[in-house]
């Protein structure tokens, strides 16, 4: 393969595309039900707010949103998921120009994120870690135009895109601190302020203020769910060993086929890193910092670091290196390097296709639209006005939120909610009809309360 005759645009636009259409048609053939944590955005989304009982507000928003334009049809949150990540991949591209004077360097840098299963087969479920991703590259992206253009839009840009991948999820604070240790050096060496500076963090707090309001009004709900989530509360010693040094393995391995990837197309894996190299330094930044605070924060917390918190972490993994290589990077390998890609941008969807034939009693075999459709029938039986509310679990209450046909708000069917009596009920949401589903039985059963009276499955 000659290297001069490849098309650089019109090959990153096939590979974007194909992506796009493999990764929107096949978990829509193949799933019945819309995933775990798709299904929780949608639900928190039938209520807009400033924030949830898990995550800050933005994926809930933005599911809102699609449903507003297309309702219950699964596959348009299956792309809006791979519409997130070709955007992602397309900002890196962008950003990589900036980097090499060779064109296929940024486009092979796009191509390795393939080999990274965070960005194929993980993401038909829309959620905080793949809303977090166009939002990551816009901020870095738009960070390295503000220090190398040091113009206003990009120093607006940057604090508007980092507020909304804070918005998405409190684990971006990790990258933030990242650029912020970038600056600082920056300040040190130069010696010169700027107030421009002060944009991006004027935005940033302005945009998130709201957020932390009603996080203080809420008791810091999602804190305390994200503590949690990480183990906090069976905490011991061994713990800050295990953590981490687990945490690092499952990276490692993750990590593996996009190494194998990048190995293909190097000579030999030699490292000579320039001080005074400010590119060079800004990607070991934005690349290293968050990874190394996330393992800080096992360590000395002692907390477990789930697997799908990284989803967002490698996007500039690939530009970084093609940077530290790109001297003994031998561009005859292309075509060696193009088939192997090739395989595992083919295998992992027809895995992901596989698992989800094979495979049973998962999530996305849910019953979500028969379920739905048997209570929409129970309720017209017995009631002539829509279901207005649907409290319960975000599984269970928010997959009949999604299917039925009025698309009721969720709510919460948190101790404090569910503790009040019929009345109060009433007196919160008003008198229309509504239901109460108790998760924790198969598939729900269903309590309708209705003007005071209470049934069970439609019936008084």
């Amino acid at each position: 393969m000659n290297f001069k005759k490849i098309n650089i645009n019109h090959t990153l636009i096939f590979f974007l595309l194909a992506h796009l259409i493999l990764w929107t048609v096949i978990p829509s053939i193949s799933n019945n039900n819309l995933p775990l944590d798709t299904i929780e955005a949608l639900a928190w989304g039938s209520n807009l707010d400033w924030g949830y009982n898990k995550h800050p507000p933005v994926s809930a928003w933005l599911a809102k949103g699609l449903f507003q334009i297309f309702g219950n049809q699964d596959w348009a949150y299956y792309f809006l998921s791979q519409l997130f990540v070709v955007s992602s991949f397309f900002i890196v591209f962008k950003f990589s120009e900036d980097f090499f004077k060779n064109r296929i360097f940024s486009l092979i840098s796009v191509l390795l994120l393939e080999g990274i299963y965070f960005h194929n087969f993980t993401t038909p479920e829309f959620n905080v870690y793949v809303c977090q991703l166009p939002f990551r590259a816009l901020t870095v992206y738009f960070c390295w135009k503000s220090f190398k253009d040091n113009d206003f839009q990009s120093w607006l840009l940057f604090g508007v895109f980092a507020a909304l991948g804070f918005l998405s999820h409190y684990l971006f604070l990790y990258l933030l601190i990242a650029v912020t240790i970038f600056f600082i050096y920056l300040l040190k060496k130069s010696k010169k302020f700027n107030l421009k500076y002060f944009i991006p963090g004027t935005i940033f707090l302005i945009l998130i203020l709201p957020h932390l309001i009603w996080l203080i009004d809420n008791n810091y709900i999602t804190l305390n769910y994200a503590f949690h989530r990480t183990g906090l509360s069976e905490l011991n010693y061994f713990n800050h060993i295990f953590h981490p040094f687990i945490f690092l393995g499952k990276q490692i391995g993750i990590l593996l086929p996009f190494l194998f990837m990048s190995l293909i197309i190097v000579s030999k894996v030699k490292i000579k890193l320039q001080k005074k190299d400010k590119k060079l330094l800004f990607l070991l930044i934005v690349n290293f910092i968050p990874f190394i605070l996330m393992i800080l924060t096992s360590f000395f917390m002692g907390v477990k670091i789930r697997t799908m918190w990284m989803s967002p972490f490698y996007l500039f993994s690939g530009v970084l290196i093609i940077y530290i290589f790109q001297k003994y990077i031998v561009l005859k390998k292309i075509k060696y390097f193009f088939s192997i890609f090739l395989i595992f941008f083919i295998f992992s969807p027809a895995s992901y296709l596989y698992v989800s034939i094979s495979q049973k009693d998962k999530r996305t075999d849910y019953p979500g639209k028969e379920i739905a459709n048997s209570v929409q029938e129970k309720w017209d039986n017995n009631f002539s006005d829509t279901i207005k509310s649907v409290i319960g679990d975000e599984w269970h209450a928010g997959n009949l939120s999604y299917h039925l046909k009025s698309n009721p708000k969720w709510y919460s069917s948190s101790a404090a909610f569910v503790e009040k009596s019929a009345e109060e009920f009433i007196e919160t949401i008003g008198k229309n009809g509504f239901i109460i589903v108790n998760g924790e039985c198969s598939y729900g059963v269903l309590f309708i309360i209705k003007n005071n009276d209470i049934c069970m499955n439609g019936k008084k």
